[in-house]
C-alpha cells in the first residue's frame, strides 16, 4: 500500500534540501527554515505598541499590511523550486488564522489578500472561530470580457477595499484598454469600496493620473534589485507628484533584501504603507521594526498620507 507523507514528514524532506542550499538562498524563507530546524533567530526589540496608521479613503490602514501570497503558497523566492511547496504545506488553514490573529493582538488592522473561495473560505472561518476584525483589501482578478465578476465576489465576502491585481492592470495599459482599470475603479467606488490600483509598471499610475481615474491609492512595486519594479529613484520621483495613498510592495525584492532594509527604503523615499507577507513568528518583530523605522523618517520628502 503506498505511503502518503504527512505534513510532519514532508516538512523534514523539504528541510533537507533546504539545509543543502541555504547558502545560496533568499531572505524571506530563511527564517522559516530556521523556525523549523529548532533554530532561533537574533533576539528583536519587540518594544509594545501597534504600528502608527494613516487614512485611505474612509478606512484607517495601519503602515504595515499584512501581505497574503504566503497564505497562497506564492514564496517569490526566486529561482528556488521547493519553496512554495513547503509554504502551502506549512500554512494550512489553522496555521493562517494564527497568523491573522496574531496580526491582530500585534495591532496590525489589515490584509491585503487574493479574491478565490481558498482566501474566502478562511476569512469566513476566521470571523466566525476567531471573532476576527482585520480589514480585507481584496486583490481582485477582473477579466477584460466580465470586469464586475471578480469584484463582486470580494464585495460579497466582506472586502472593505480592492484593487485589480497589478498585472492585470499593466496588461490592460499594454493593450491600449486602460478605460478599463477605470471601469474597475467606478464599479468598486458605486458599492462602497476603497478603490486603488496595483501595478509593477510606472506607466499605469502615470496614466491614471492623466486620464483622472481618481482612485483613493496605489498599490506600486519598490526594491532594489528591479524584482517587478524599476529604480527606487524613479519610483520615489514619480509617486512624489501623486497626493494619492502608496501602498507599496515586494519591496524585499523576491527575497533579496532584508526586512530592515526593505521597511527603511520604502518609508524613506515615500511609500505610506508597505505590504509584507509574513509568518506567524515574523509578526511581533515586523510591528517593532515598522514602528521604529516609520519614526525615523517622521520627516521627508513625500507628505505622510
Amino acid at each position: 500500500m503506498p505511503h502518503t507523507p504527512n505534513r510532519r514528514s514532508f516538512l523534514r524532506k523539504s528541510l533537507a534540501v533546504a539545509g543543502g542550499v541555504a547558502a545560496g538562498s533568499t531572505f524571506d524563507h530563511l527564517p522559516l527554515v530556521a523556525r523549523l530546524r529548532g533554530e532561533t533567530t537574533a533576539a528583536a526589540d519587540l518594544s509594545s505598541g501597534k504600528p502608527p496608521s494613516g487614512k485611505i479613503g474612509k478606512l484607517d490602514v495601519t503602515r504595515l499590511i499584512c501581505g497574503g501570497n504566503l497564505f497562497s503558497g506564492f514564496a517569490h523566492s526566486g529561482d528556488l523550486l521547493y519553496v512554495s511547496s513547503l509554504l502551502k504545506h506549512y500554512f494550512t488553514a489553522d496555521k493562517v488564522l494564527d497568523t491573522l490573529q496574531q496580526c491582530e493582538e500585534a495591532g496590525i488592522n489589515t490584509a491585503v489578500l487574493r479574491t478565490d473561495d481558498h482566501i474566502i473560505g478562511i476569512l469566513k472561518r476566521y470571523r466566525k472561530e476567531r471573532g476576527g476584525k482585520i480589514q480585507w483589501i481584496a486583490q481582485t482578478y477582473p477579466k477584460t470580457e466580465n470586469v464586475r465578476q471578480n469584484i463582486q465576489m470580494a464585495i460579497d465576502n466582506g472586502a472593505v477595499g480592492a484593487f485589480p491585481m497589478g498585472g492585470i492592470a499593466d496588461t490592460w495599459h499594454k493593450e491600449g484598454r486602460t478605460e478599463l482599470i477605470g471601469e474597475a475603479i467606478a464599479f468598486m467606488k458605486q458599492n462602497g469600496l476603497v478603490a486603488g490600483i496595483g501595478s509593477h509598471s510606472l506607466e499605469v499610475p502615470k496614466s491614471a493620473e492623466a486620464m483622472k481615474l481618481n482612485p483613493d491609492f496605489y498599490f506600486k512595486t519598490m526594491n532594489k534589485v528591479g524584482y517587478e519594479s524599476q529604480d527606487p529613484a524613479e519610483v520615489a520621483a514619480l509617486m512624489k507628484t501623486i497626493k494619492k495613498p502608496w501602498i507599496a510592495f515586494k519591496i524585499l525584492g523576491a527575497g533579496r533584501m532584508t526586512p530592515k532594509d526593505g521597511f527603511d527604503m520604502a518609508y524613506g523615499l515615500g511609500a505610506d504603507f508597505v505590504n509584507v507577507g509574513m509568518y506567524d513568528f515574523q509578526v511581533k518583530e515586523n510591528v517593532s521594526l515598522a514602528r521604529e523605522i516609520i519614526s525615523s523618517h517622521a520627516r521627508r520628502d513625500r507628505t505622510w498620507a
